[in-house]
């Protein structure tokens, strides 16, 4: 048994605190006061439950676990493990990381999920806070394990889970197989481990399916209100072919940088143990997806404020520094700014916000 806490008690957050209690960890999950929802149900009903059944559909790992600490006081959630698991949206790590700075200690390994290049990002604000002797391990992964939801304070449903998770760490020479171990050890799925947290940026696979297809969509998915499933419907024949194009820009960016990437198609197939011929048939197919209907309701979703500039972005920026065009990348970050009223190229994850210096 091992002691985990959980940065953030969104949706990931909760489901990570529940699966590892249920795996016999012990676990702690903290957040912020301002967001403390999650943490005082729990503190409430003395554990989180996940739903056996949730719109008719059946869910995995029903029951209720005991959480050992559920917690607002950052302090308290660090000295209670040095494995950190941060879940959270990629706006809000710096935050949160902010406020771990003055408790985090050598010993400590952060697993960033999703990282969206997080570990780079992280590193330089360390080194930047004069911190530069703090040994921390950054750990990115791809996503998040599982497919799920929180219902209500303290309950959650769970809908799916992959069958393995890519990550990377970082600085390199913490890259070992002790470390590798000591990770694998507090997860119930077999980790892949990446060359670094470039590699671990582009393999996410939420790179075409999310920004592509809610931009594509935006319009049904206002006037509608989400009402219907996400995956299944906003997926069509001529959505999905302009996905497939632009999954080839990010293999191409891919190649550049000297990583032999999986294609959108094959990552899903592999994580999700199934064997479609295309994208389009994964989505309007997956059992996991399409159990139930969340589509997103506006352009200010996590689909378009965190994929944009955490995940288009990053890929943009890297292929500028190759002299490579992305075309359909780059005018999806332009939609996506004309939605919100915002300039995403600078406001998203640049190469300089990672620490990232590019000789031509």
């Amino acid at each position: 048994m091992k002691n985990i806490t959980v940065i953030g008690a969104g949706n990931g957050g909760m489901t990570a605190a529940y699966h590892f209690a249920k795996e016999g960890h012990s676990v702690c999950i903290y957040d912020n006061p301002d967001f403390s929802t999650q943490i005082d149900a729990i503190n409430a009903d003395g554990g989180i439950t996940a739903l056996a059944e949730h719109h008719g559909e059946s869910m995995m790992f029903a029951g209720t676990e005991k959480i050992e600490k559920a917690t607002t006081n950052i302090k308290e959630a660090l000295a209670f493990s040095t494995m950190l698991i941060m879940i959270c949206p990629s706006f809000a790590q710096e935050i949160l990381f902010n406020e771990m700075l003055p408790y985090l200690t050598n010993d400590h390994k952060l697993v960033i999920m999703p990282g969206n290049y997080g570990g780079m990002v992280l590193q330089k604000m360390k080194n930047d806070a004069g911190k530069k002797e703090l040994d921390i391990a950054f750990i990115d992964a791809i996503s998040i394990p599982w497919a799920c939801r929180i219902v209500s304070p303290g309950v959650i449903s769970i809908m799916g889970i992959k069958t393995f998770l890519p990550m990377s760490i970082m600085p390199q020479e913490l890259d070992t197989p002790e470390l590798q171990k000591k990770i694998q050890e507090v997860f119930p799925i077999p980790l892949e481990f990446l060359d670094d947290s470039i590699q671990a940026g582009l393999e996410n696979i939420n790179f075409g399916g999310h920004p592509l297809l809610t931009t594509l969509n935006m319009g049904i998915l206002e006037n509608f209100e989400g009402k219907f499933n996400y995956y299944r419907d906003c997926c069509s024949t001529a959505t999905a072919n302009a996905a497939a194009k632009m999954d080839q820009e990010r293999l191409s960016v891919g190649v550049a940088w000297g990583y032999d990437l999986r294609t959108e198609l094959d990552a899903m197939n592999a994580l999700y143990d199934s064997d479609y011929d295309t994208v389009y048939e994964f989505n309007r197919a997956s059992t996991t997806h399409v159990k139930i209907d969340s589509a997103p309701a506006t352009s200010k979703n996590r689909y378009i404020t965190e994929d944009v500039p955490y995940l288009l972005v990053p890929c943009y920026e890297l292929a500028k520094a190759k002299g490579i065009k992305v075309p359909i990348v780059e005018s999806c970050i332009h939609i996506a700014s004309a939605y919100n009223n915002e300039n995403y190229f600078e406001t998203g994850r640049t190469l300089e916000k990672m620490g990232l210096i590019v000789k031509n």
